[in-house]
């Protein structure tokens, strides 16, 4: 028998006429429980049950966020969510890397970025590198952050999956509390929120400023945050404006030769690293119900990012070993002179190698980036069955002025370049990368998405959709014509996936999606082999095209709940599944020298793992636990530049095996904590994380050894005085546990590091992790 149509129109045919004809600019009202409904899209407004998603979704709200005090995004997830980690390669606490399965987020002009990370609709991964700064992202102002696993529709760099930052409005979040807080390593901070809710309008503002010394050499940080959401809620529309700033100056680091950090953890190698981030991010947000079942959503944002940095680095630059050049300095030949802007030969201040020099390495960043997205959800029924149909289209440009440049200068016995005044000017097509660099990249991105979710019956539903990408790249050259280059990337990448529910208690899924990441600029004028560049410092040429990655992703599990749903009685929440991606064509960051390499496509490589998580709540008492095992391996073989490992070949090379294991990358991470309610007023917590080893970046041929894993132990506990008033303390690494989340090859001789001899250095670099720590403050609600 053929099933009865309904006379009721189809959802395709309502989106159609909505996105032609429809009202303008707008949702329906995001749902407000945020553990049973998550986003199907990344515009706000198109929530679907978690139920009848057919992937992993983790979500932290703002009370988690703050449990340990003062709301630390970052730490959170860190602490809390299976399959996540941090990697410090700059090794400060507001630059960190996000690794989730095995994919990362990282600040690092360099890194390949495999998540998608998104505020109030909106990717932020920076233009020019898909960088992701999460010191620009206001904790105070988020309201949840969810994590989801691969999906094409959340767009470009959602290999592994995308990070989804919600912020609070004056509606959800009104009255307001201040912070001021303080503890070890000079760190004071303070902040300050309030949200008015006025029915039709609402008003939500956040400030939050810190300074901290820094527990390492020259590692001061500050720190200022500011957002603001004006709102205005009328019938079937609703109506955001918002914006975030910022102005940081950071000071990370980085990793150090390990015989350095035996003689002191808090010693440095090579001086200044310096950062600074400024962000004005603007976004106009609407939804308008246009009927009980047809919603419109859109968002439109301005984002202007500026970031200068300064590395203060070794050198290849000596010397010169003969003729009439004697008493300059040369290339790393030895016999190729260094000038300066007005061709003047550039003197040897190493005092004919009695001196060690570097390089001070600066960069600047001046992105803007606009456009904007649309879609239009249905919950329309078909064929009188329920159904969720999303559909819209996004559009985005950027354009990014990039400079760099290079002063030589003296290392001193701090560790420190200093300042010479005498930068090296190195014409394009020279053996030698060109010095300075001045580069305009132009990006302009167009997608189409769509997704839908058909329930069969009661229990089974299926889920379908896909993305269609098109990304054109232009690079123009200010100095001469090597970087010159034009690239266009485009691909259609589906999903499909189906839940079925068993009970209202128990739920099974499995779904298929694929993605894309398209090369960006940095990695595009840094892909030449026969040119390595300074990482994050300059740029080389523009060789033939890198090919974008593809990755084809698979994931199952099962994931349920025990007790009482109304929240009166206990309730145990947990998941277990499984996930294996195969990335295409991966684009991996080859290294020639301690920050020096090139980008090149190597082939095949998969992350693959098991996820397990469980969690118990009651009213005085919250308990978790979180496993997750992550094999991540190249799959092809392929030789690799690698001078600092001890096994490279002749020429330099490792040669990489399929099996061996993906550098950075924790095997195995365990979790779990929880937090008591000692008596009225009075809480106290614990999270306590086991990390495996890792694989040193520079050894892809697994020879080394691995960077030894960790245990840590995190305390905190809130005291309320009075209904406005309560204080907050903080333990972290209670312990005082020595350990690093970061490992790379390097030479560490020829600068006078402590520790370090003059031959047979060890090559391994780490990040070491903040030792014992308190941080306490007072909070005021009104």
């Amino acid at each position: 028998m053929c099933p009865a149509i309904s006379l009721r129109p189809w959802p395709w045919a309502q989106l159609a006429l909505a996105l032609i004809g429809g009202p303008g600019v707008a949702a329906a009202s995001e749902p407000a429980d945020a553990v049973t409904v998550v986003a199907a899209t990344p515009l706000p407004g198109s929530g679907i049950d978690i139920d009848k998603t057919p992937g992993a979704t983790q979500t932290l709200s703002a009370a988690d966020l703050a449990l340990a005090g003062t709301p630390d995004a970052t730490g959170a997830l860190a602490d809390r969510l299976a399959s996540v980690s941090l990697g410090d390669s700059l090794d400060d606490a507001f630059q960190p890397d996000i690794l989730y399965r095995g994919f990362t987020a990282s600040p690092v002009l360099g890194t390949p970025q495999g998540l998608a990370v998104y505020q109030s609709g909106v990717r932020v991964n920076e233009a020019f590198g898909e960088t992701v700064n999460w010191d620009l992202a206001p904790d105070i102002a988020i309201k949840r952050l969810s994590i989801v696993g691969a999906n094409p529709v959340f767009g470009l760099n959602a290999l592994g999956g995308a990070v989804v930052l919600t912020m609070k409005t004056g509606f959800d979040s009104p009255g307001g509390h201040g912070e001021i807080s303080g503890g070890s390593f000079g760190r004071r901070a303070a902040l300050i929120d309030y949200g008015v809710d006025g029915t039709t309008f609402g008003v939500y503002l956040a400030a939050r400023g810190l300074e901290a010394d820094g527990w390492r050499t020259s590692s001061p940080d500050r720190v200022r945050q500011v957002y603001a959401d004006v709102g205005a809620r009328r019938g079937a529309l609703t109506v955001d404006l918002s914006f975030t700033g910022a102005v940081n100056h950071l000071s990370g680091q980085g990793a150090a030769p390990v015989q350095e950090l035996t003689v002191g953890r808090n010693l440095i190698f090579t001086n200044p690293q310096n950062n600074t981030d400024k962000l004005a991010f603007v976004t106009l947000g609407g939804t308008y119900a246009a009927t009980p079942i047809l919603s419109l959503q859109s968002v439109m944002y301005y984002r202007r990012f500026r970031q200068d940095a300064g590395n203060g680095n070794t050198t290849t630059y000596g010397a010169c070993g003969a003729g009439p050049d004697l008493g300059a300095l040369c290339q790393n030949d030895g016999a190729t002179p260094l000038s300066d802007a007005a061709g003047r030969a550039i003197p040897d201040i190493s005092q004919n190698g009695t001196l060690p020099i570097g390089q001070n390495d600066r960069s600047s960043i001046r992105s803007d980036s606009y456009g904007g997205s649309a879609q239009a959800t249905s919950a329309a029924p078909w064929f009188d069955r329920e159904n969720h149909l999303a559909a819209g289209f996004s559009l985005d440009r950027a354009r990014t002025g990039f400079n760099s440049s290079v002063e030589v200068g003296v290392i001193n016995a701090a560790l420190t370049v200093t300042p010479s005044g005498l930068f090296v000017k190195t014409p394009e097509n020279t053996p030698f990368s060109a010095t300075p660099v001045s580069l305009v990249a132009s990006s302009t991105t167009f997608g189409l998405f769509a997704t839908d979710t058909f329930s069969l019956n009661p229990h089974l539903a299926v889920t379908a959709g896909g993305r269609y990408n098109n990304v054109l790249i232009n690079l123009r050259d200010r100095q001469g014509a090597e970087l010159n280059g034009r690239s266009r990337y485009a691909r259609f990448n589906p999903a499909l996936g189906a839940t079925y529910q068993f009970s209202p208690a128990l739920t099974a899924y499995v779904g298929y999606s694929e993605g894309s990441r398209a090369p960006s600029p940095s990695e595009i004028e840094c892909s030449n082999p026969l040119r390595p560049c300074l990482l994050p410092s300059s740029l080389a040429s523009d060789p033939p095209t890198l090919r974008q990655v593809v990755a084809r992703t698979w994931e199952a599990g099962v994931r349920g709940s025990l007790g009482s749903p109304t929240g009166r009685g206990a309730v145990v929440t947990w998941s277990l599944g499984v996930f294996r991606a195969q990335l295409h064509d991966d684009i991996y960051a080859v290294a020639t020298a301690l920050g020096a390499g090139y980008f090149q496509n190597i082939g095949a490589t998969r992350r693959q793992g098991v996820e397990a998580g469980v969690r118990y709540q009651s009213r005085a008492v919250t308990l978790f636990a979180n496993y997750s095992m992550i094999d991540a391996r190249f799959r092809s073989p392929f030789d690799l530049p690698s001078p600092s490992s001890p096994f490279a070949d002749a020429n330099g090379n490792v040669h990489v095996r399929p099996g061996d294991r993906l550098p950075g990358i924790p095997r195995h991470r365990m979790k779990v904590g929880g937090d008591v309610a000692v008596r009225r007023g009075w809480t106290v917590g614990a999270t306590a994380a086991w990390v495996s080893g890792q694989i040193y970046r520079g050894d892809e041929s697994n020879q080394t050894g691995v960077l030894p894993g960790y245990g840590v132990i995190n305390l905190h506990s809130t005291l309320t005085l009075m209904p406005r008033l309560s204080l907050f303390a903080t333990l972290n690494n209670a312990l005082n546990a020595r350990y690093s989340t970061f490992g790379v090859l390097g030479d560490p001789t020829g600068v006078g590091a402590p520790g370090v001899p003059s031959e047979g250095a060890d090559p391994r670099f780490q990040s070491p992790a903040a030792p014992r720590a308190v941080f306490g403050g007072v909070r005021v609600t009104f």
